[in-house]
């Protein structure tokens, strides 16, 4: 389908063309936001140029937006944790820059793996839920899993010779959250299929 172009098109007849062009082109962005901006652009005298860059960054934003809460969302996290909501005055034994060092995500991009260590009640869980949170923000592959699931999902592939796929499919994400290990107990088995490198 192609739409029809002429010249001297009334207002009414090009906000059209520019919806229905928005939805042949999938720019749910730019179809919602066109009358906003256009009012701005016309109030501000933006030049063409100008404007169509406003519009074309009012879509990559929203898609950025989007894939973050998609990442977030596919990770599994128990709960809604952000860096910026974590009150370290609560707690002063944790290092600040440390953490926001950390929310930078280099060590993930490394390959290195973090181990939160503490007692209960310090906040390891919700630093681990805002670190993955930030690193799915950051464009990573996150996945967020407790210490029990994960074993008994190991050993549950392993007695269906299912193990190769199930290490296949959490070896697909850049970052694995395992959560709570400290609050379980392993036999011989599940301890060796939780830290073998298969």
């Amino acid at each position: 389908m192609t739409l029809p172009r002429q010249r001297g098109l009334t207002e009414q007849a090009a906000t059209t063309a520019v919806d229905q062009a928005c939805r042949m082109l999938r720019l749910p962005t730019i179809r919602s936001q066109f009358p906003d901006l256009t009012e701005t652009a016309s109030r501000e005298q933006m030049s063409y140029l100008g404007f169509l860059a406003e519009l074309l960054l009012a879509e990559c934003d929203d898609r950025a937006r989007r894939r973050s809460e998609r990442r977030i969302k596919a990770a599994g996290f128990p709960r809604d944790k952000s860096l910026r909501k974590f009150v370290f005055e609560a707690n002063p034994t944790i290092d600040a820059a440390m953490i926001h060092t950390l929310a930078k995500c280099e060590w993930i991009k490394k390959g290195l793996p973090l181990c939160l260590i503490g007692d209960s009640g310090t906040g390891k869980s919700r630093l681990l839920i805002a670190l993955g949170t930030e690193a799915a923000m950051a464009g990573y592959r996150v996945k967020y899993v407790l210490a029990t699931k994960l074993v008994n999902e190991l050993v549950e592939a392993a007695d269906e010779k299912q193990l190769t796929k199930t290490i296949a499919r959490y070896g697909r994400v850049d970052l694995l959250c395992i959560d709570e290990p400290g609050y379980m107990e392993l036999d011989r088995r599940g301890a060796e299929l939780l830290f073998s490198r298969s």
